[in-house]
C-alpha cells in the first residue's frame, strides 16, 4: 500500500522542480529540494550547486537541509519532512539520517546511485538507529524528464 502524499508534498515537489530547473540553467544537474516543517511551510530549499560553487557536496538536499537548520535553529529536523525532485545519493541520505529528518518525498528513482529504495536502502537500515519515511515516484516523469532534457545533449 503507498504511502500517503499531501497537498504539502505536491506543491513542494512543484517548487523543488522550479528549483531543479534553475539549476539546470546554470548548468548543474537538475535536482530540486525543498523541506517542509510539521505545519507543511517550507524552511528550506536548495538547488544542485556542484559546477557552480565548485563543491563537491553542494547536492540540492544538503543545501536544503543547511537552510532549514539555520531557519528552525536545530539541526534536529525530525518533525520534516524533504521532498527532491532525485532520490537521494548516499552523501545525502547520511545527511537525512545526521539530520532526523522524518520523511522524505522523492520523484524520479535514481537506479545507479540512489540511496532511499533502489542501489541502496540506508535511510531504512535496521542496523541503524534511525530510520526515514519513504515516498518515491511523486511527480517522478516530470523530474526524470529534466534529467533526460539535461543528460541528452552530453551524451
Amino acid at each position: 500500500m503507498p504511502l500517503p502524499v499531501s497537498d504539502a508534498d505536491r506543491a513542494a515537489m512543484t517548487h523543488a522542480l522550479r528549483l531543479a530547473s534553475e539549476a539546470a540553467a546554470a548548468g548543474d544537474v537538475p535536482v530540486g529540494a525543498v523541506v517542509l516543517d510539521a505545519a507543511g511551510s517550507v524552511v528550506g530549499e536548495g538547488a544542485n550547486r556542484r559546477e557552480q560553487d565548485a563543491d563537491p557536496t553542494a547536492h540540492a538536499e544538503v543545501l536544503a537541509l543547511r537552510a532549514a537548520a539555520a531557519s528552525l535553529g536545530s539541526w534536529n529536523l525530525q518533525d520534516c519532512t524533504l521532498v527532491v525532485t532525485l532520490e537521494p545519493c548516499l552523501m545525502c541520505a547520511g545527511a537525512l539520517l545526521q539530520a532526523r529528518v522524518g520523511r522524505v518525498v522523492f520523484g524520479a528513482w535514481d537506479e545507479k546511485a540512489g540511496a532511499c529504495g533502489s542501489a541502496y536502502d540506508v535511510v531504512r537500515d535496521r542496523r541503524l538507529p534511525y530510520r526515514v519515511e519513504v515516498v518515491g515516484g511523486v511527480a517522478e516523469e516530470a523530474a526524470a524528464s529534466l534529467l533526460r532534457a539535461f543528460f541528452h545533449p552530453l551524451r
